[in-house]
């Protein structure tokens, strides 16, 4: 298959979104908003830095690789609408993998009525995924992580550590030797963005949000950076899956705080719309858990109470320049 034909297969018939003027088939796609601000985002995923064909099957890194944009939309509050590609082709790889790699994205994107409106394709020697994601939300309604403020609830969405140990699962060839093992290989490898979650929160007027790529420790420590407060997180209140203690005692602190890719979200929010948060986590079955507070900037930084000590939390996570 050719690139142009590559190009028709790809190509949507009909499209979701009715602000979409053109799509692919010109130098440019078009699309026309009049009434909301636009959120965009673009990642980048790497054979061998970011997926691997040995642990991971090419639907879903495809899968995968847009659940990781969708989730930085879901962090800012916005409505996914639109996504391109860019994508290296070594030719190691064959042409079916590479469609198995965009019928993944395709599954999660139809999910939220999200439009593949183009890309580009190239040869090279390694596999390399450039997803853009294009979003929107009501004007002045973004989420930043600059919004925490004193007194705030710290939260977070489902559980966290459950990607780490999915990977871990994968790559030591584990599946017999933990219990549940389906469940978290399947969090690793079909992760799922807080995009509804984010959107219910849509009426209340103030809130922090940062998705959970790079682990707890990083993520709520560029919320109290960009909002010049301290974080107090409890050890004890954070949610981890019923059978993730199976796992060693030192990895599961690891993963919990470091390991990120669970694409969670984390925020703060006034205790006024506490019970608000919790309600709309009942209308989508959701598990969302306070744990921890906001207080004002007098020792800087995120401090995590563990076994009745109190502890500093480095900004530390996966970091691709160090």
């Amino acid at each position: 298959m050719d690139e142009f034909s590559f190009i028709q297969s790809i190509k949507q018939q009909t499209y979701h979104q009715t602000s979409l003027v053109k799509g692919i088939g010109d130098d440019a796609a078009v699309f026309r908003f009049s009434n909301e601000d636009i959120v965009t985002a673009v990642d980048t995923f790497v054979d061998g830095i970011h997926f691997s064909k040995a642990t991971m099957d090419p639907y879903y890194i495809g899968y995968r690789a847009l659940a990781a944009n969708l989730s930085d939309l879901a962090a800012m509050g916005a409505n996914p609408a639109f996504y391109l590609v860019s994508i290296v082709i070594p030719e190691n790889w064959l042409m079916e993998e590479i469609t198995a790699i965009f019928n993944g994205m395709k599954e999660l994107a139809t999910t939220y009525n999200t439009d593949i409106i183009g890309g580009d394709t190239v040869s090279g020697k390694e596999l390399c995924l450039s997803i853009t994601v294009i979003g929107y939300t009501k004007k002045g309604m973004a989420r930043y992580r600059s919004d925490a403020r004193p007194g705030d609830i710290m939260f977070v969405t489902g559980n966290v550590g459950d990607s780490q140990a999915g990977f871990h699962i994968l790559t030591e060839e584990a599946e017999a030797s933990y219990r549940n093992s389906d469940y978290f290989i399947k969090r690793h490898i079909m992760p799922s963005p807080r995009v509804e979650f984010a959107q219910g929160l849509s009426g209340i007027s103030r809130v922090a949000l940062n998705d959970i790529s790079d682990g707890i420790a990083s993520e709520a420590n560029e919320i109290a950076e960009a909002s010049h407060v301290t974080i107090y997180i409890d050890d004890s209140m954070v949610p981890v899956s019923s059978t993730y203690e199976q796992f060693p005692y030192e990895l599961q602190h690891k993963w919990k705080y470091y390991g990120g890719e669970d694409f969670e979200l984390i925020g703060t929010v006034s205790e006024d719309n506490w019970e608000e948060i919790m309600q709309i986590a009942t209308n989508l079955n959701l598990k969302v858990t306070k744990i921890g507070y906001v207080d004002t900037d007098k020792r800087a930084g995120v401090y995590l109470n563990r076994n009745n000590k109190i502890e500093k939390i480095l900004k530390k996570g996966y970091n691709h320049l160090r």
